[in-house]
């Protein structure tokens, strides 16, 4: 096709492409333009044409004028501008982004005669973006205190517990009911900790059997046992220097233990296979979801052994004790669930939440995790009801009541009518530390009193939250 031929078809080009496109003069007034750029203002070609290109108020044309002088546009000193974001004002009066690139048209002698603008509509991708950086900043707020969630009194005092245990190298040994979040404290405690940017190692001790937890322990060396070809360490030195955390502890068995003693009063540990001691450097943190007290009467757990882990106890509350918390966990899960599967879900229903607060949770955390998971499945309406979750928490036999002799209803407990339930949750802890500091002239001391707490602890939230002390003054009265 010659270039005379193409010049007969340019018209139609322009008019198939999806960018809009439009040329001006020198003077900025504009020539013609595309009907993808019609489409994209809201401006019909017979309204543009002729017009000021100001008329559209591009937020880089502004700047480009004040800074210009004699030209209506720097594009005229420069040459071109490509690939600048910047918005426009449609025809209504809403704002646009758009992705912007120009360029100069010149005549045979090369004279500049105007210009020609190209526009792509990104508006769906920047609110996308700003949705997407929305959701990621409620996430992140909604993680609370490194992973773990909870405004009540028996979660601040965890919070606490950690902040304090993680300056300390005294074995910590978190106790609570499966799913709880033992994991996510031991994980706390190792990124409070000095140690945090050495190794965290966790063990599963349930997860292995009695021959293979020695060698995942301790190492091996070549030619130990039938299989080893040859030495590898083991968890306790790759995490030297480090924090190990060693789950469901009360599964360990008891020769186990006497070595395990050993490296704790020690510092060493020695291969399967070998004599030779090995230095190591390791704060140890346990959990278990059994009762080792029990174990140790039975004779199943070593008492020596459980007096030397059992240095920092962290009792974790199960769920059924902190129901105030619930509706900060569901609406937690809701988000990241929402966020992962792109679902058209609004929120959670008053309902569903009078039904989740009422549920005994005998899974605890985790298993109101899977329930969010499992109505993201059977819900395809607006909002969560209680009927898209498991059969299992709908039953007025598995409620609270009917669990535990507990009469706690979602009224009693301060439940909101309908999502979000952040919005009406009572005051948080940080205001009521900063209320209490405020009120006492920021005396830690005083404010200690008026909290019921220890000093050690007001400052450790202060520390937790991010607050500044300022300049202590004398609490009033004094």
């Amino acid at each position: 096709m010659l270039e005379h031929e193409l010049d007969r078809y340019w018209k139609t080009v322009v008019s198939t492409i999806r960018d809009g496109i439009m040329i001006v003069d020198t003077t900025g007034t504009i020539v013609s333009v595309n009907e993808a750029f019609e489409a994209i203002t809201g401006y019909s070609r017979r309204e543009l044409v002729g017009q000021k290109c100001s008329t559209l108020a591009c937020s880089i044309c502004d700047v480009a004028r004040e800074q210009s002088g004699n030209h209506w546009c720097i594009l005229f000193n420069t040459g071109d501008l490509r690939v600048r974001k910047c918005t426009l004002l449609r025809k209504d009066k809403t704002r646009i982004h758009a992705l912007k690139n120009t360029a100069l048209l010149r005549d045979n002698t090369g004279k500049v005669i105007g210009a020609v603008e190209t526009m792509t509509d990104i508006t769906e991708i920047i609110q996308r973006d700003h949705q997407i950086a929305a959701f990621r900043r409620e996430l992140r707020l909604a993680d609370g205190f490194h992973g773990l969630i909870g405004i009540s009194a028996p979660m601040q005092q965890v919070f606490d517990l950690i902040v304090n245990a993680a300056q300390s190298d005294a074995p910590v040994i978190v106790l609570g009911e499966s799913g709880t979040g033992k994991e996510l404290v031991s994980k706390a405690i190792h990124e409070l900790g000095e140690r945090k940017r050495k190794p965290f190692v966790k063990v599963n001790c349930a997860a292995l059997t009695e021959s293979l937890l020695e060698s995942e322990l301790f190492g091996h060396v070549k030619g130990a046992f039938t299989g080893a070809v040859k030495s590898r360490a083991g968890r306790f030195e790759t995490a030297d220097g480090g924090d190990i955390f060693l789950d469901e502890i009360g599964d360990l068995p008891l020769c186990t233990q006497v070595k395990l003693l050993r490296c704790i009063e020690e510092k060493v540990v020695e291969r399967v296979g070998d004599n030779k001691p090995i230095s190591v450097d390791v704060r140890i943190i346990t959990a278990t979801n059994k009762n080792l007290s029990e174990l140790v009467e039975q004779g199943a757990f070593r008492q020596d052994f459980y007096f030397r882990i059992n240095v920092i106890p962290i009792q974790l509350p199960p769920l059924r004790e902190r129901v105030e918390d619930i509706p900060l966990l569901a609406e937690a899960f809701f988000r990241k669930i929402a966020l992962k599967s792109g679902k058209g879900i609004e929120g959670i229903s008053g309902e569903t939440m009078r039904v989740l607060m009422q549920y005994a949770w005998p899974g605890n955390v985790r298993e109101l995790k899977s329930a969010f998971e499992y109505a993201f499945v059977t819900c395809q309406e607006s909002m969560i009801q209680p009927y898209h979750l498991p059969q299992s928490i709908t039953s007025p036999l598995n409620s609270i009541g009917g669990h535990s002799g507990l009469k706690t209803t979602a009224k009693a407990a301060g439940l909101p009518a309908a999502l979000p339930p952040v919005a009406a949750t009572p005051e948080t802890p940080r205001e009521q530390l900063l209320k209490a500091l405020e009120q006492t002239g920021w005396n830690q001391s005083a404010a200690a009193q008026i909290l019921k707490v220890s000093r050690v602890t007001v400052w450790s939230r202060m520390k937790r939250f991010g607050i500044e002390a300022k300049r202590e003054c004398a609490a009033p009265g004094t």
